[in-house]
């Protein structure tokens, strides 16, 4: 059970971030999607507290960590406390955190990035709360894009929800991997605060993994404990 689990958090390593500029798309956007693709983005650097958990098959397990990430240096990381199934912590968390350190030593976040390189954008009408919705279709069938949606601010562009699916099951024995990732701007800039995914594991059943962030610093600069959760 652990390994397969682990194929479904590993997954979420590849997500996309935030969204990357990139060539303008093939067809005129609309006013929302134009927006949205313009919003200004990183990378930023930063220092951020985490907290992540993971359950299935019965068993559970969380760890604590402190990140910090700099374009120049890449993404470090250091546990600061665990707790639950050590099965969990050894073969889902912490392979977690190892591999999006490897994936950004790799330079591979372009080919995950949320840009017209990787998806289609289409605007698919308000939301609640005065968002816009705006319909993620991927343009390759891999399990490192999401079939979803995502919430914008309509009058910048700025995105708050991504919420959908992987576009491909990441094996035979993990399927309908759905995943909501929420945004807020911190001191100025744009940066995930929590992801939330679940799968199901054939045999095993269902499989949840959260994680949140808690900022201290981005581009050097120290956030209030006020802008972050």
């Amino acid at each position: 059970m652990p390994r397969v689990l682990l194929i479904a958090a590993l997954t979420l390593v590849v997500l996309p971030t935030l969204p990357h500029a990139a060539d303008a798309p093939a067809q005129e956007p609309s006013a929302i999607v134009g927006r949205f693709l313009a919003y200004p983005t990183g990378p930023h650097s930063y220092r951020a507290h985490r907290h992540l958990d993971a359950a299935g098959g019965g068993l559970h397990a969380s760890i604590e960590a402190n990140t910090e990430y700099a374009p120049s240096s890449g993404l470090h990381y250091e546990v600061t406390s665990q707790q639950g199934s050590g099965i969990i912590r050894s073969h889902v968390l912490l392979p977690l955190l190892q591999q999006e350190q490897q994936l950004i030593a790799r330079g591979d976040a372009r080919t995950v990035a949320l840009s017209p390189e990787n998806y289609q954008f289409m605007e698919s009408g308000p939301a609640g709360d005065g968002l816009a919705r705006i319909a993620l279709q991927p343009l390759r069938k891999e399990r490192a894009l999401i079939n979803g949606e995502l919430l914008v601010r309509p009058d910048d562009g700025q995105l708050v929800r991504l919420d959908g699916r992987l576009a491909k099951n990441p094996s035979f024995w993990t399927k309908h991997v759905d995943v909501v990732r929420i945004y807020e701007r911190i001191n100025g800039v744009l940066m995930p605060v929590s992801l939330e995914s679940t799968a199901q594991l054939r045999l095993f059943g269902n499989s949840t993994l959260h994680m949140t962030y808690g900022y201290t610093a981005i581009d050097g600069q120290p956030v209030s404990e006020t802008s972050t959760r």
